[in-house]
C-alpha cells in the first residue's frame, strides 16, 4: 500500500555510474573512459569512499583533472 511519501532516491552523479557496497562504501565508475591525456595525466576512472559526499568529491577531482589536461594539450 502506497501513503503518499516519495520513495526515497538513489544519489546519482551525471556521467558516473554509482554503486554501494552491502557494506556501505560508495563506488563512481565513469560512464564513458577518459581521453588518454587525462589518464596520463592522472584521472581514475573508478573511485571510492566512504560516503556519498566524499564520493562526489572525488569524482569532481577527477573531472578536474580531465579537464586541465584538455587544456594543456590543447595548449601544445
Amino acid at each position: 500500500m502506497h501513503d503518499g511519501t516519495p520513495a526515497p532516491t538513489t544519489p546519482e552523479i551525471p556521467g558516473w555510474r554509482l554503486i554501494i557496497s552491502d557494506k556501505g562504501r560508495f563506488w563512481a565508475i565513469r560512464r564513458q573512459p577518459f581521453p588518454r591525456d587525462a589518464l596520463r595525466s592522472g584521472a581514475e576512472p573508478t573511485v571510492d569512499a566512504d560516503t556519498f559526499d566524499e564520493v562526489k568529491a572525488a569524482v569532481e577531482r577527477q573531472e578536474e583533472i580531465a579537464r586541465q589536461a584538455a587544456v594543456q594539450g590543447a595548449a601544445s
